[in-house]
């Protein structure tokens, strides 16, 4: 199922990030930028460097002027997130363009992408919540609360990857429909953030 194969797919990135675990280390996506694996690799990866960068930025000692710096790149990585959401969504666009939508179909509260979106987050919680429950330097009492923080994310995977590829199944038949709003974030936009327009 669709949810199986993506959440495998932000393991791999995962598990690569923390090969050096430097949010500063370089990129390279290992998939075809005409297939899906592509979309969804580049898409965890975003969300990985960032998560690292919330860690980073929440240090008590850090110096102003590098939060700054780290502001603005959680900034762009928020918009980079964004995008690669809208791109997968067009990728399902595309592949269900020619579904013989119901009459009675009806529209799903989220797109598939923002669903999937939310997988990409879990795989990340998953990963860091299983090293705090397995921390060898870390208290029994500890890792017993993070093995049950941890046993709550698994069943929150289960009924996700369920929901997920229900809604594609629903959208392949056409009983639900995809209806995709872009964000239209204002905050970046010269002409619409009026701190940004002031300094034009």
């Amino acid at each position: 199922m669709f949810s199986e194969f993506a959440f495998n797919i932000f393991n791999t990135s995962i598990d690569k990030y923390h090969l050096e675990d430097d949010v500063y280390q370089s990129f390279h996506n290992p998939y075809s930028k005409e297939d899906i694996e592509h979309l969804l690799y580049r898409k965890n990866w975003i969300d990985t460097v960032q998560w690292h960068y919330e860690d980073i930025i929440r240090n008590p000692d850090i110096n102003p002027d590098d939060a700054l710096v780290l502001k603005r790149k959680i900034d762009a990585s928020n918009q980079d997130r964004t995008d690669l959401v809208e791109f997968i969504d067009s990728y399902f666009l595309n592949k269900y363009q020619s579904v013989d939508v119901k009459a009675d179909a009806t529209i799903n509260t989220e797109s598939p992408a923002w669903a999937i979106d939310r997988l990409s987050i879990l795989a990340l919680k998953i990963y860091h919540m299983n090293e705090e429950a397995t921390r060898a330097d870390a208290s029994l009492e500890h890792r017993e609360k993070c093995q049950a923080k941890l046993e709550i994310l698994l069943e929150q995977k289960n009924d996700l990857f369920v929901a997920i590829d229900q809604l594609l199944a629903d959208i392949e038949s056409g009983t639900k429909y995809m209806k995709v709003y872009k964000q239209m974030k204002m905050y970046n936009d010269e002409e619409l953030n009026p701190i940004l327009r002031g300094n034009k």
